[in-house]
């Protein structure tokens, strides 16, 4: 008769885990291979079409397109010739850009809050119980972000042109929506008519998120609508705020469907009103300097401005969030 004391018990035990354990890591294995091979595509298309770009245009920033040879002009041949920074030097001592980038900002001064509102506003309406079919609405709201900006743009251009829009003849006589004091304001209304029902969207599914007992507990404490839209739900929102003004800091930096539509029939606003129509242009040699290097430094100094705003604004809605 064999007696089983607890050592050899415990023995036992500790002979029998390492199978059940090695099974759980193979499938944690698996199912890790499984992630990986999901994200896979993604992963490639990011660093296809945002990382090399990036990279790309950076190491082209740091070189000149010259003139080679010993004739008067060079001899007619292109090449490329390291400079350096000196690209950036240009970009940050251009009063052309700095002119365009003031401009920008001051349209994003006007347009992002006003945009901002009227989305968060679309969004409380729908969530609401006074809209009967939210489904129309929604969808109402964002077709205007399915038309492309181009032709948006074309479609403004002739609304805002004297001789044929439909509505122009019924405003105050002299009356001109393209005048230099008054067409960043008409820029921004086509800007906001475009991505309002896309912010509203944002808005809308932070607001579907919250439960609903929330809502229903406040009505049984006493709770209005207009107590329940202001003091919970827009609240709650403040993530989805955050998220929309972030998309439409960088959106303003990168401004050019409007602008560069509205130039086709106001030559006075020149080639470089807008960072990246300067960007642009001079990538195409339409204004001096030109050449894909100091276009690349613009386009790099664009995104770091865009980032260092979008970063300053993320703190200072977190501090006010932990101060609150």
């Amino acid at each position: 008769m064999t007696l089983t004391t607890p050592a050899t018990a415990s023995a036992a035990v500790a002979v029998a885990a390492p199978g059940p354990t090695r099974r759980r890591r193979g499938r944690r294995r698996r199912e890790a291979v499984t992630g990986w091979l999901f994200m896979l595509p993604f992963a490639i298309l990011f660093v296809v079409v945002f990382l090399i770009p990036i990279l790309v245009s950076i190491q082209s920033s740091l070189f000149a397109q010259q003139s080679a040879g010993d004739g008067l002009y060079g001899g007619g041949e292109i090449v490329d010739t390291f400079v350096g920074f000196d690209n950036f030097a240009l970009a940050i001592g251009s009063q052309t850009f700095w002119a365009g980038m003031g401009r920008v900002v001051l349209y994003a001064a006007i347009q992002i809050p006003v945009m901002i509102i009227a989305a968060l506003f679309l969004a409380l309406l729908l969530d609401s119980l006074i809209v009967r079919r939210p489904g129309f609405f929604r969808l109402a709201f964002f077709l205007p972000f399915a038309i492309p900006g181009i032709i948006a743009a074309m479609i403004w251009l002739y609304l805002y042109t004297p001789e044929v829009s439909p509505f122009m003849q019924y405003l105050p006589e002299g009356t001109d929506l393209m005048a230099p004091g008054t067409i960043l304001f008409s820029m921004a209304n086509m800007t906001t008519w475009t991505y309002t029902g896309y912010n509203m969207l944002i808005f809308l599914a932070a607001l579907q998120a919250v439960p609903r007992e929330l809502y229903e507990a406040a009505r049984i404490d006493g709770a209005s609508g207009w107590q329940i839209a202001t003091r919970i739900k827009v609240p709650l929102v403040r993530g989805a705020a955050l998220l929309a003004v972030l998309l439409s800091i960088i959106g303003t930096i990168q401004l050019f469907n409007e602008p560069v539509i509205m130039e086709s029939a106001n030559p006075w606003m020149g080639k470089d009103y807008t960072p990246m129509m300067l960007t642009y242009n001079s990538l195409l040699g339409a204004v001096s300097p030109s050449g894909t290097g100091i276009a690349s430094a613009y386009s790099v100094l664009m995104a770091v401005i865009a980032g260092v705003l979008a970063i300053v604004y993320a703190l200072l809605q977190r501090r006010r969030g932990e101060a609150a």
